[in-house]
C-alpha cells in the first residue's frame, strides 16, 4: 500500500510522536488485518477495548491519579486520527467515543467517588461508555430536549428516550442529559446523570441499522421509571447544558482529527488504485488531469489538518475556541466529503463496489457533517462570533 505522509510543524513532542508510532503499528497489526470482519459482524471486540486500555490510549487526556496519562488536546488529535486513518470509521467512533466525548464528562465534574469507580476500569478499557444527549426531538438543539429527571426520597427516577446512541448496546456506563426542573426554559434545568447497564428501567429499545460505521453499534434507549440513587447525579444540578456545550467542543475537535484520519485514508487507497489501473495505453496516474486532481484533494486535506493542529494547540493554551473549532468541524467535514467522493470517482466502477475500501470510506464519512453538530448549526457558532 502506498502511503501518503502528511505533515505538520514541529508542535508535537517526542512523546506525542512516539504516541503516534504505536498507535499506526497497533492500527496497523490490530485493527486493519480484521475490520471488514467487523463489519461484516456489526461489532467490534470488547478484547479491542482491553487492548488499547492496557497500552495506556483510552484514558490518554484523564487524571494520572485515575490510571490515566494527565496529557492534552494534541493527545486527542493524535488518538482519533490515528484510529480513522484504518479506514474503519465504525471502530474509531466507538472508541473516540468512549475515550473522548463520554468518560470526560466523569473525569471534568464527578466526584472523588464517581472517578474512583469509574475512571480506572473506563482507562483500562474494562468498561465501556456511552454520552446520552440526542433525542427524537431534540439532536443539535440540545435545550429541546425532553427526558425527565424527578427527585424523589432516595434519589431520581429517570423517564424518556434517546437515539442515535453511539455504545448505545455495549456500554457499561451511561452519561445520561435529562431535566431535572421541568418549569425551567430552554436550556435551564437540564443535569447529568451516570446509570450503570442493567439499571431497572433502562432499556435498549433496538439496535440501530445505519449508512455506514457498520462496525460501531448505535441504539436507541427507554428509560421507563428508571431508579437512580441521589449520587447518579454527575455535576451540579441544572449545570447540566453547559457541561454538554463545553464537551461538544472536544467532540467537534476530535471529529476534525478522525476527518483528517479518513482523508488520508481516502488519497493513500486512491494513489494505489491509481498507480496499478490502466486505461488507454497507460495508468491512470500518468494521466495530468487525474494527477492534478489528487494533487488538489491533497492540498484541501493538509489545509483541514493545519486547522486541527492549531485548534488543539490553542485548546492546550487555554484560549477559547468555539469560533475556531466550529469553523474546523464545518471545514474539515464537508472537505472530506470532497476527497472522498472525488476519490471515489477516480476509481470509476470499482468505487461503487462493496469492499472496495474508498466506497466504505464514503459512506462511513457521510455523518460527519451531522453528528457532533450539523454544518449548518456549527455555521451560526462561527457567525455569531464574528
Amino acid at each position: 500500500m502506498i502511503t501518503f505522509e502528511p505533515r505538520e510543524p514541529r508542535i508535537l513532542d517526542e512523546d506525542l510522536e512516539m504516541l503516534r508510532q504505536q498507535l499506526r503499528r497497533f492500527v496497523t497489526e490490530r485493527i486493519i488485518p480484521h475490520g471488514e470482519a467487523w463489519e461484516a459482524e456489526e461489532n467490534t471486540p470488547r478484547q479491542l477495548f482491553r487492548d488499547l486500555g492496557e497500552l495506556g490510549f483510552l484514558g490518554l487526556r484523564h487524571p494520572v491519579e485515575y490510571g490515566g496519562g494527565g496529557l492534552g488536546a494534541l493527545a486527542s488529535v493524535v488518538f482519533n486520527e490515528e484510529l480513522a486513518r484504518s479506514g474503519f470509521a465504525g471502530v474509531a467512533v466507538g472508541l473516540s467515543v468512549h475515550a473522548d466525548m463520554s468518560t470526560p464528562h466523569i473525569a471534568h465534574r464527578g466526584t472523588d467517588a464517581q472517578k474512583a469507580k469509574y475512571l480506572p476500569r473506563a482507562c483500562a478499557g474494562e468498561i465501556v461508555g456511552a454520552i446520552c444527549v440526542t433525542e427524537p426531538h431534540a439532536g443539535s438543539d440540545v435545550a429541546g430536549l425532553r427526558t425527565r429527571a424527578g427527585k424523589t426520597a432516595d434519589g431520581w427516577v429517570v423517564n424518556g428516550s434517546k437515539t442515535f446512541i453511539t455504545n448505545g448496546v455495549n456500554a457499561d456506563v451511561y452519561v445520561i442529559a435529562a431535566r431535572t426542573d421541568p418549569q425551567a426554559k430552554g436550556s435551564r434545568g437540564i443535569s447529568m446523570f451516570l446509570a450503570d447497564k442493567g439499571t431497572a428501567g433502562l432499556k435498549v429499545a433496538r439496535k440501530l441499522e445505519k449508512h455506514g460505521w457498520y462496525s460501531s453499534d448505535t441504539a436507541e434507549l427507554f428509560f421507563d421509571d428508571m431508579k437512580l440513587p441521589a449520587d447518579a447525579l454527575l455535576g451540579k444540578e441544572g449545570e447540566g447544558f453547559y457541561y454538554i456545550m463545553s464537551t461538544f467542543q472536544n467532540e467537534r475537535l476530535v471529529i476534525g482529527a478522525m476527518c483528517c484520519g479518513m482523508a488520508t485514508r481516502a488519497i493513500e487507497v486512491t494513489l494505489d488504485y491509481l498507480r496499478q489501473r490502466k486505461a488507454f495505453g497507460k495508468t491512470l496516474w500518468e494521466q495530468p488531469v487525474v494527477r492534478n486532481k489528487v494533487a488538489l484533494m491533497a492540498s484541501k486535506a493538509q489545509a483541514a489538518r493545519a486547522l486541527t493542529y492549531q485548534c488543539a494547540q490553542m485548546v492546550d493554551e487555554g484560549q477559547d475556541v468555539v469560533r475556531e473549532v466550529s469553523m474546523l468541524k464545518v471545514f474539515a467535514a464537508e472537505t472530506l466529503q470532497e476527497i472522498v467522493h472525488t476519490c471515489l470517482q477516480l476509481h470509476g466502477g470499482a468505487g461503487f463496489m462493496k469492499g472496495v475500501p474508498i466506497e466504505r470510506l464514503a459512506r462511513d464519512a457521510r455523518v460527519l457533517t451531522i453528528g457532533g453538530g450539523a454544518t449548518e448549526v456549527m455555521l451560526e457558532e462561527v457567525a455569531k462570533r464574528m
